[in-house]
């Protein structure tokens, strides 16, 4: 006789409803009921389990950013779920859509359980659009649903607690009637709707862009999906194009006028195109560097953001526009008239190609033993078109900002505005399970790999044999500096360096069975690279890198464009009056 089904194998089948592929987190005791009802699914959904609950919730985020859907965790109540908020406070501020699902055992051998904390208030901030606790088998499909809706719709995070005897109940029928009469709905995959601003704002809008002059457009993570209408609207106005650090994948950064990422993470290009712009026009962007914008009152503003709580929360805006961004600029582009201001693009395609000369520079100078620059140098020309990049926090975001030119196709995702440590190689799970085909990159630091990495790969090595695709490359710059994410313009002397207990990385890996490099000489890098992007399983290069080389934020955020314009009409004016004194004399010559 068939096991009678219970209420775990209910959440099992919601999640598979909603089209949930798979769930990260850990077991436990008060998860055990949904865990073995995973094992009964037979893999629809998946339960993929991680070595860390703050790594789980991580997976899940990564899982959110990398394929569009809902990332979903689990984990145990008390420490299980107090590890989970680091993920779940990535996610709000990067404004992903996540459920936690938390086991509750409510009771124990002094009446209440061990490890007994408030999940409804521990979670009320973090998840402060749904924190709910099933009281009854009746709920659980309705609140389980209520839970998936809210964090697509608000694209952030929430949680459902579920105690430990519900699990273990025998499932009600569907549809459930409520306690007290009336049916608790369950409805999975209400779509989302259609935002689009007033004609009157999109005519507004359009009449500041096309009197400006000196035209900057502004890129966050809202403009995925519309990198054609962001390429469009820029030619039309012959305006330049930085972005935020989340939003470097949204468009091709090999365009000319493509001046890279803004904020200290950026270079000059950037810098100088935000400070001499006189329009500007920030699409999709929650970017904290608001210094490196224009001087409140030098630039008219237009901002387009889905969520309206966020048009003008950072940077005073003259027309606000809440809408999709796809959208939302081609309504813009068929009201901008088609004339680009020439001079102003061409300058500041001048900036972009000083500016990437500097980086190459930068990349080929010396360092003891490899300079980190010369890394991500080396990585760009070799990026799979398909490739899956996911990005830690600490001096490898610097050299991802500025040294990885992103080609169309490819994904990027950090762990952008909490800032924490130890996401990418989670991230980087998350997208490889999420898509086996394609190859995927991560990046991070030795603090990081300490952190979090070294667990994890074992979970790369437990997974790899099942990809159809093995290419899984995870850097690692072993630099043994722990303070190395700070604004260092100058370097630092290595008595000053914070020093990391060095590891062997590379060796770890071939403990686990994955392919390790260790690249100490630069003329190893180019070739690691090759060897990890041909091989026939996960590989770790560790890069030995120098721990002093400078982070180089740019050094004048306000040194502008204008000058170089004022200059650059000057020029022009000269030589027409060159020209035109020739044209008359020549003309008396011929009379």
């Amino acid at each position: 006789m068939a096991p009678a089904r219970r209420v775990a194998d209910l959440v099992v089948e919601r999640l598979r409803a909603w089209q949930v592929p798979r769930v990260f987190g850990c077991p436990g005791s008060a998860v055990t009921p949904i865990v073995d009802a995973f094992a009964d699914a037979g893999g629809d959904p998946a339960f993929v389990p991680a070595r860390h609950e703050e790594t789980a919730a991580f997976m899940a985020v990564g899982h959110a950013k990398y394929t569009g859907g809902t990332g979903v965790c689990l984990a145990n109540q008390g420490p299980g779920a107090v590890h989970l908020l680091n993920g779940l406070y990535d996610a709000k501020l990067d404004s992903k859509p996540v459920v936690a699902l938390i086991g509750q055992e409510t009771a124990g051998p002094l009446g209440r359980a061990h490890a007994d904390i408030e999940i409804g208030r521990l979670f009320s901030d973090v998840c402060h659009q749904f924190v709910r606790t099933v009281q009854t088998v009746e709920q659980v499909s309705a609140l389980l649903d209520r839970a998936i809706q809210t964090a697509v719709a608000t694209r952030s995070p929430t949680c459902l607690v579920l105690p430990y005897e519900i699990q273990v109940a025998p499932a009600p029928p569907a549809p459930s009637p409520a306690p007290g009469g009336g049916v608790l709905a369950a409805n999975p995959g209400l779509p989302l709707a259609r935002v689009l601003p007033h004609d009157a704002d999109l005519n507004a809008a359009a009449q500041v862009l096309s009197s400006g002059r000196r035209v900057a457009l502004l890129v966050g993570q809202g403009g995925y999906g519309a990198a054609d209408e962001i390429q469009a609207l820029a030619d039309r106005l012959g305006a330049g194009v930085a972005t935020s650090l989340l939003g470097k994948p949204v468009l091709d950064e090999r365009l000319p006028f493509h001046t890279g990422v803004i904020g200290d993470v950026g270079g000059d290009a950037s810098a100088q195109l935000m400070a001499g712009c006189d329009t500007l026009l920030l699409i999709g962007t929650n970017d904290p560097w608001t210094g490196y914008l224009p001087p409140p009152g030098q630039a008219r503003v237009v901002q387009i953001d889905i969520d309206g709580r966020r048009v003008g929360s950072r940077y005073p805006v003259d027309v606000p526009l809440i809408g999709d961004a796809a959208e939302t600029l081609r309504a813009l582009i068929d009201r901008i008239p088609d004339r680009p201001g020439r001079q102003w693009r061409e300058t500041v395609e001048a900036s972009v190609d000083r500016w990437r000369g500097t980086a190459v520079e930068r990349a080929g100078q010396p360092g003891e033993p490899v300079n980190p620059r010369l890394v991500f140098q080396e990585l760009s020309p070799r990026l799979p078109p398909d490739a899956a990049v996911a990005v830690d926090v600490g001096s490898v975001t610097y050299w991802y900002a500025r040294h990885v030119q992103l080609p169309p196709g490819v994904s990027a995702h950090l762990c952008g505005t909490l800032g924490s440590v130890g996401c990418a190689l989670p991230y980087a799970i998350a997208a490889k399970l999420a898509a086996p085909e394609q190859p995927v990159i991560a990046l991070l630091g030795d603090g990081a790999m300490q952190l979090t990495g070294l667990a994890e790969l074992i979970t790369v090595a437990q997974h790899w044999r099942r990809w159809a695709d093995p290419r899984f490359v995870l850097l690692v710059l072993n630099n043994r500096d722990r303070s190395g994410v700070g604004d260092h313009r100058e370097p630092r002397a290595p008595e000053v360096v914070e020093r990391l207990p060095d590891v062997p990385y590379a060796g770890w890996a071939r403990l686990l069975g994955l392919h390790g490099l260790r690249v100490d000489r630069p003329e190893l890098v180019g070739p690691a690279w090759d060897e990890a992007l041909a091989a026939d399983r996960p590989t770790l290069i560790e890069a030995v890198v120098d721990p002093v080389v400078p982070l180089d934020p740019p050094d004048q955020p306000f040194a502008d464009l204008r000058g170089v314009l004022a200059d650059a009409d000057a020029a022009r004016r000269v030589h027409d009056q060159v020209l035109r004194t020739h044209v008359t004399v020549d003309s008396r010559d011929l009379g």
